[in-house]
């Protein structure tokens, strides 16, 4: 069975509603064009001026104008919706969970991951980064059957820890919602999407945000969708848009049959 999936890709401002109309205007697009299954970028929700500002939109887990806007858009437009990522709110009122969301195309909740890996970066200049300074970090690992296979879901900086993945067992899909820098990006998002779309024989869904943003953070785009021979299909390297790419059963089974990588494993 082919399957049309959509990977999102934004350049988020630090106004919430701008942020959830052209997720709604881009939501709408890969709905028209066909995809059954869609997926919004890490902080798709927000991208402040300060560190602290995605803090203050904090939700309770199953409630808020966040998560009501994925459920609503998931049903209205008759996909299957990953939000990449939702503030849910803590027992500590200056931490949030990053949670990502995925929504049945009844607008039914499926499926929460959140973030277990926190970024943490001291690059060139002023570019430094610690996420743990107002995130939490999550406590298990998700994938979760679906009509398009088996979902293994994850946030940005966890594409750079294969063991999560490889706790999960075999799945069919995984997602990588994500706002890479652009350092980082540049030296290491595609070797890393490659890899593990190769390694667990699965298709990977890696929308990103991509472009300046208000604060004058640069993230680093190229959403990409790959294959599990690691061919990326469809990429996008700036900008607001949407990428769309058929993800076939039949070449899973194809690239499994033919190198039974996932049989062979010793180790676990």
């Amino acid at each position: 069975m082919k399957t049309r999936v959509a990977a999102i890709q934004m350049v988020s401002a630090a106004e919430v509603p701008a942020n959830l109309a052209a997720a709604e205007r881009l939501i709408a697009q890969a709905a028209a064009q066909g995809a059954r299954l869609a997926a919004l970028p890490e902080n798709f929700y927000l991208i402040g001026r300060h560190e602290g500002d995605k803090v203050k939109l904090r939700e309770r887990d199953g409630r808020g104008p966040i998560q009501d806007f994925l459920a609503e858009a998931a049903r209205r437009h008759g996909l299957w919706l990953l939000g990449g990522t939702v503030p849910l709110e803590t027992a500590d009122a200056g931490r949030i969970l990053s949670a990502s969301l995925l929504y049945d195309d009844a607008g039914r909740r499926v499926a929460r991951y959140d973030k277990m890996h926190l970024f943490r970066f001291d690059g060139a200049g002023n570019e430094r980064y610690d996420e743990a300074r107002t995130l939490e970090p999550g406590a298990a690992a998700v994938a979760v059957p679906s009509p398009f296979g088996r979902l293994a879901l994850s946030v940005c900086y966890d594409v750079r820890f294969p063991e999560l993945y490889r706790s999960l067992g075999e799945f069919d899909l995984m997602f990588v919602p994500s706002a890479f820098t652009v350092p980082t990006g540049r030296a290491h998002w595609e070797i890393l999407l490659r890899a593990r779309a190769v390694e667990n024989q699965a298709y990977v869904i890696a929308p990103a945000q991509g472009g300046l943003h208000e604060s004058g953070r640069r993230t680093y785009g190229h959403t990409m969708i790959v294959d599990p021979w690691g061919e990326v299909l469809a990429e996008l390297p700036e900008g607001e848009g949407v990428v769309l790419a058929e993800a076939d059963g039949g070449r899973l089974r194809e690239v499994r049959g033919s190198l039974p990588a996932l049989v062979n494993r010793r180790l676990s």
